[in-house]
């Protein structure tokens, strides 16, 4: 069970759609208080309402763009600095981008780490010491199975994730008996916007099994009230993963050159 202190919520960025909704549905099933960040002002102030009158509970919006200079800092006033503090982070906003690596913008690169990784890392600084000082906390970082092998063609995409497991599990042992449990969610394909706003073209085969959102996002808060480092949703990408240890580093990425190449592209949103 997670178990905030009295007077705290939880924050969750990136929370108007896709995983990062599904988990603010499944934070008011428990009950929980949440202040919910994202760029859609329309879709979050409507999910705020709906999720304030089903759970009775608190559930502010808080409209930001999280990949804009000092986003975090605005954040960080507009919680803890406005008497509003936060006793579970989830970094769920993010992106990604599909293409091959030189035909991808670098503006939209640059603004990929910068949300992926540099809010996320920000973030999780500003917020821990007023968790550890209240005795305790939650921090729900959002990473993926891309984490866990280099992904041409999402080649940025992929090492930001694999930042985010590393730092994820690097803090879970650093905070282990310290009071704030720290749990990376690794989902592999999910039935979101995540392909489409990436550049992948509408109806574009997909050869993995996927998972609904409600399903990771499931996954992701029972790992975190257990107190687990990592979670992988996907029994298909625990297989996967577990085999790739025994198989030469050269070979996964050759595989996934092979995979992600056939794949159709868009514009990316």
């Amino acid at each position: 069970m997670i178990a905030l202190p009295a007077g705290s919520f939880a924050l969750v960025t990136g929370a108007s759609a896709g995983i990062g909704e599904a988990i603010a549905r499944g934070l008011a099933r428990r009950k929980v208080p949440q202040l919910l960040v994202a760029r859609s002002e329309e879709k979050l102030v409507a999910l705020a309402a709906e999720l304030r009158s089903l759970s009775g509970v608190a559930v502010e919006a808080i409209v930001l763009d999280l990949a804009s200079e000092g986003s975090a800092e605005r954040l960080f006033a507009a919680t803890e600095g406005a008497g509003k503090p936060v006793g579970l982070l989830v970094n769920n906003a993010g992106f990604g981008f599909y293409g091959p690596d030189e035909e991808q913008e670098l503006d939209r690169k640059l603004r990929m780490l910068k949300l992926n990784v540099g809010t996320l890392v920000e973030l999780t600084h500003r917020l821990l010491a007023p968790m550890r000082a209240r005795g305790g906390g939650y921090v729900l970082n959002v990473a993926s199975t891309a984490a866990f092998l280099p992904v041409p063609y999402m080649a940025v995409y992929a090492a930001t994730k694999a930042f985010v497991l590393s730092y994820s599990q690097a803090l879970h042992e650093e905070l282990s008996g310290r009071g704030v449990v720290v749990t990376a969610l690794c989902p592999g394909t999910t039935r979101t916007d995540f392909h489409r706003v990436a550049g992948l073209a509408p109806g574009a085969k997909n050869p993995f099994p996927s998972l609904s959102a409600e399903t990771v996002a499931e996954a992701g808060l029972r790992g975190l009230e257990r107190g687990k480092a990592i979670v992988v949703p996907n029994l298909f990408d625990s297989a996967w993963i577990f085999t790739g240890r025994f198989v030469p580093r050269t070979l996964p990425p050759r595989i996934g050159a092979a995979v992600f190449s056939r794949l159709k592209r868009a514009k990316p949103i």
